[in-house]
């Protein structure tokens, strides 16, 4: 394992007095001196309990966890971020596994799969049956298997979280996340975690129902600058679909009773065009976004490309503008054999 002086352990809270001090305990004990708590404006002595234990307390100045993390990572000064919950239903023994990739530099953010080692009572069914509905969802619409996108274990570069833009501030961070590296191509890797059951005295603060439509809305209006063509053309599809329906039944009926419905052919063929004219829009705006991709790859390349260029010993002195020239221009001339020089294209 990397050096954990260099990562902080990022834990939210809100009414997590029966846990936390088991939580921080944990992780000290592998080795982390840096453990940030950020508190929701608990009421139990979350943050007394935390403090006690040796963490850094930090009550955020809003509610929810989306707007905790984001808050938090001003607090934060290290290189690396792992990021649990406060309920002791992650492991600290699994640090070591989540943080590898970065250390490694094989990635820049991990999600730990909860489903590859859930232990017995972790997760009602219902919760795994919804989980499960907005994974595939997520596959289906956004394009990426990351298997637990709910997941809240999570270990990123500080760098890497930077270019993310987030702004849910509830449950719905985990989803924007993931949305968002895939939407940036943030090198993302997926590895097996144990997921355990929350103690019995210690009360979920996930209400499955409202936060489940909640996840699901943000995969869907998350879909329009990520992957336009599924986001208008969905809503393009069903309208002429709609529109088609509607066109059948007057043809029928006009055909069979000789009954014209001028209003409803009128609104079919609104349906169909207003459907048409929004599947051509999602490809317009699909190609609009796979050339900004492009784009946003090659200048990233270029960066990359001149930052190594301004380190290299040749380079000492130069100014970025003048690294740029001696990467982009052929040289002007060439040697031959014979010792005479001769211009180039």
């Amino acid at each position: 394992m990397g050096n954990p002086g260099d990562v902080c352990v990022l834990v939210p809270t809100y009414n997590e007095v029966e846990t936390i001090s088991t939580v921080v305990s944990s992780y000290s004990e592998e080795g982390f001196d840096d453990v940030l708590v950020i508190d929701g404006g608990s009421t139990d002595g979350t943050r007394e309990a935390a403090r006690e234990h040796g963490a850094r307390v930090v009550t955020q100045s809003g509610s929810g966890k989306g707007q905790a993390v984001r808050e938090a990572m001003e607090y934060i000064d290290r290189p690396y971020v792992l990021l649990i919950d406060g309920d002791a239903t992650y492991r600290a023994d699994d640090a070591e596994q989540m943080l590898q990739p970065l250390f490694d530099g094989e990635a820049d953010h991990v999600i730990g799969n909860r489903f590859a080692n859930m232990q017995p009572g972790a997760m009602s069914r219902l919760n795994q049956v919804g989980n499960r509905i907005i994974n595939r969802t997520f596959r289906v619409v956004h394009g990426r298997n990351l298997q637990d996108i709910l997941s809240g274990y999570r270990a990123f570069t500080y760098r890497s979280f930077k270019r993310l833009n987030l702004s849910a501030d509830g449950f719905g961070i985990e989803t924007e996340m993931a949305v968002e590296c895939v939407k940036h191509n943030v090198r993302t890797e997926v590895v097996p975690i144990t997921y355990q059951p929350r103690p019995d005295e210690s009360e979920t603060n996930l209400r499955p129902f409202r936060d489940g439509a909640v996840i699901l809305l943000t995969l869907y209006q998350m879909a329009k600058t990520n992957n336009p063509l599924f986001y208008f053309g969905s809503v393009g599809l069903l309208s002429s679909l709609v529109g088609a329906v509607l066109a059948g039944y007057v043809a029928v009926e006009w055909i069979t009773q000789g009954v014209s419905h001028e209003v409803i052919a009128v609104v079919a063929g609104v349906a169909v065009l207003f459907g048409v004219q929004l599947l051509m829009f999602g490809v317009l705006s699909d190609l609009l976004v796979t050339l900004n991709r492009e784009q946003t790859h090659q200048m990233r390349q270029l960066a990359r490309q001149l930052s190594d260029d301004t380190t290299h010993p040749d380079a000492v002195g130069q100014t970025p503008e003048e690294a740029a020239v001696g990467v982009d221009e052929e040289p002007t001339s060439h040697t031959g054999a014979d010792g005479s020089q001769s211009e180039g294209e």
